[in-house]
């Protein structure tokens, strides 16, 4: 066959013409991603000091439209842009005094776990019930977060924005991980009733199981909450206590708090008898305890006489024993300690802080670390060592359970004071290293939500503040300004009864871990049925 010119010219004009891809069309490209982001951004705004808990409920929805019927590779990108948008705003705290390394290398580990967690959503929202599973999935990573490395880092746990929310007297029937699952469910339900109704629409048919289970998705969490609320209540069960917490305030701001030891020391005592003062002129009443913050006296008293003396006198005008926060040296080993100070006995009884903070309060992976950067090391010369035991003081027949700051965020150290009586609880905290940030706000809501899921009052003493004092349905009575010094007096209820998050402890996040579990066995089993479906 002879090919002639013509015909060449002819075959060209049958070709479709290659035309480039305009610029919009290479930007919708980078949409997901873009909502991923703004998503976690979204979440990070419905946290405290902000009352907006609602925004988790959009927060949620946007991001089950981006993951929903990807693989879960794209699933695994777009999770971890989701939880860089809500890491990084969050935590950003950590790096108020150490600059922003440590807080843009703690962000990038932990969104590894959001990252992993957007895998599995991507992977069961091709089920039936999808919200369901992919709730758990949530709620999966976050045990895993809790946990792991170095002991787990549970910040930015979904429940912990929910202090003000609908959802909160769901903390008392499963804790964090039903509240957390609830929201997470009532999110990714109302993208799916969105999505069904937009498909309804076009198709003019409604898929009734499908709607079915996303009505429910979104009205079950609500219903269940407003079922929950007989559970909180703040009324008296063992009759009442009056209760002081002391904030004596630092002379600096800063990592040099630790350089001004006695000085604040000094604050504390002075602030315990300006309100003894008070209590001797009939301004207010004299409390049975009082609680002063952690890191309120790192001088060791039992190792410096002329500490001791101090608090001694500080108990002695109020006339109550003190939890006082002590930094202390034994058998050649550091513990962040409570010291329950008797005005005439002196010390009685100790608690040493069980969950530790890495990076804070020891270094994990020191001669690694050293290696890299020796000044690394400087952060932490001494590492602290771990408790072995539950800390409850038996203060004026009150039994006060305490939570030492940073173990407030983990969910065994509350309930294991309340499982060993405790009819209060206290977290003594030190904030002043984090100067005026969303630390101090983010830690006081955990408290909140702590109150709400084991039927306690707590009290929050801190060294600088924002100390306050919580009833058990999550109500702050008082609260104090920051980096001011002041004292908080108040008779509080006192109670003995369990919820049942306090009976269940971990059940309830195991189950929903094998929820998620069993979701992912099935959707990776239908993958692979619809693979050898294909190559047939």
């Amino acid at each position: 066959m002879t090919v002639t010119a013509t015909s060449v010219g002819q075959s060209d004009q049958l070709e479709p013409p290659i035309v480039p891809a305009s610029r919009g069309a290479r930007l919708v490209r980078f949409v997901p991603a873009i909502a991923a982001a703004l998503s976690g951004v979204l979440l990070y705004v419905s946290f405290p000091p902000r009352t907006l808990w609602w925004l988790a409920l959009p927060a949620f929805a946007v991001f089950g439209w981006v993951l929903r019927g990807r693989s879960w590779k794209a699933g695994l990108g777009l999770g971890y842009l989701f939880g860089l948008g809500f890491l990084l705003p969050l935590l950003v705290w950590t790096g108020v005094e150490v600059g922003p390394g440590p807080w843009i290398a703690l962000v990038v580990i932990e969104a590894i776990f959001v990252a992993l967690v957007g895998a599995g959503v991507a992977a069961v929202s091709r089920l039936p019930a999808w919200p369901l599973w992919a709730a758990a999935v949530w709620i999966a990573g976050e045990a895993a977060r809790a946990r792991v490395p170095f002991r787990g880092f549970p910040w930015g746990k979904i429940a912990f924005g929910q202090a003000d929310g609908v959802f909160l007297p769901l903390a008392a029937v499963g804790g964090t991980p039903v509240l957390g699952f609830a929201v997470v469910l009532c999110g990714f339900g109302l993208y799916e009733v969105v999505r069904l109704a937009l498909e309804a629409r076009g198709t003019r048919t409604v898929r009734r199981s499908a709607a079915a289970v996303a009505l429910l998705s979104v009205a079950v969490p609500v219903v269940a909450a407003v079922a929950a609320r007989p559970l909180v209540s703040d009324e008296a069960e063992d009759g009442t206590a009056t209760v002081a917490v002391i904030q004596g305030n630092v002379p600096r701001l800063g990592l040099e708090f630790n350089a001004q030891r006695r000085a604040v020391l000094d604050h504390h005592a002075r602030e315990t008898e300006r309100l003894a003062a008070e209590v001797r002129a009939g301004k207010v009443p004299r409390p049975d305890f009082v609680l002063w913050p952690e890191n309120s006296s790192d001088i060791d008293p039992f190792a410096n006489p002329d500490a001791a003396a101090v608090i001694d006198q500080a108990a002695k005008a109020i006339g109550a024993p003190i939890s006082v926060g002590g930094v202390v040296e034994r058998d050649g080993k550091l513990f962040n300690e409570q010291i329950l100070w008797d005005p005439s006995k002196g010390a009685v009884d100790t608690y040493d802080k069980r969950q530790i903070q890495p990076f804070g309060e020891y270094l994990p992976l020191r001669s690694l670390l050293g290696a890299i950067n020796e000044d690394w090391t400087t952060m932490v010369r001494q590492d602290f060592s771990r408790g072995s035991k539950p800390g409850v003081f038996d203060m004026n027949g009150t039994k006060v359970g305490l939570a030492t700051c940073y173990e407030a965020a983990f969910d065994w150290a509350v309930r294991d004071n309340v499982t060993h009586g405790a009819q209060l609880i206290s977290v003594p905290s030190n904030n002043a290293t984090f100067d005026r940030s969303e630390m101090t706000y983010q830690q006081l809501a955990m408290s909140r939500v702590r109150a709400v899921e084991h039927s306690r009052t707590v009290t929050v003493p801190v060294t600088s503040g924002v100390s306050a004092i919580i009833m058990p349905d999550g109500t702050i009575t008082q609260k104090t300004g920051m980096f001011v010094a002041d004292s908080l007096v108040q008779k509080v209820p006192l109670r003995s009864s369990e919820t049942p998050a306090t009976r269940l402890g971990i059940l309830p996040e195991i189950a929903l871990v094998l929820v998620a579990v069993g979701g992912l066995g099935w959707a990776v089993a239908a993958g692979v049925r619809g693979r050898r479906a294909g190559g047939v």
